[in-house]
């Protein structure tokens, strides 16, 4: 399968935030069966409008830089921060469309944010995720690139 990736254009938009909550669909399903569906609706609230506008203020910020991959259509996205003091680049975003997933596009905007941090002068690439079953795929994909996992617990309790 053909993969190019692009910068980010405006009228991606609705594509890139449709595809983000498709493929953040099951990582929510996930995280509730982990939590609960009481603590889960308490730490993340309604999580289609949450994801949906942390999508678009990633988007929308001049200090972030997202990029599509488009295969017959738009099949994924990744934004990036960086902090320059530090020399570290946050993948921040990566989402990849359902039935895109398996064939290399997480892998690709991976590599894809990777060359632009090493080019910004970043020493260091961060990428955090979850640990649930429903993040699974996404620590696949991070691990296959050469990213190492420092687990980190966090804890929830409802009151």
């Amino acid at each position: 399968m053909d993969i190019s990736i692009r910068r980010y254009a405006p009228e991606d938009r609705e594509a890139v935030v449709a595809l983000a909550l498709r493929a953040w669909e099951p990582v929510h399903a996930s995280m509730a069966k982990v939590l609960g569906a009481r603590i889960h609706g308490q730490v993340v609230g309604d999580w289609r409008k949450r994801q949906s506008q942390d999508v678009r203020s990633d988007l929308d910020a001049e200090e972030v830089r997202a990029w599509v991959a488009v295969t017959d259509r738009v099949a994924g996205f990744a934004t990036v921060k960086l902090d320059r003091e530090e020399a570290t680049g946050e993948l921040h975003m990566l989402a990849v469309d359902p039935d895109q997933q398996d064939r290399g596009v997480g892998s690709a905007l991976t590599r894809f944010a990777e060359e632009y941090m090493r080019q910004e002068g970043m020493k260091v690439s961060l990428i955090s995720t979850g640990g649930d079953p429903g993040h699974a795929p996404a620590r696949a994909v991070y691990e296959r690139a050469g990213y190492t996992g420092l687990p980190v617990v966090n804890y929830f309790k409802s009151l």
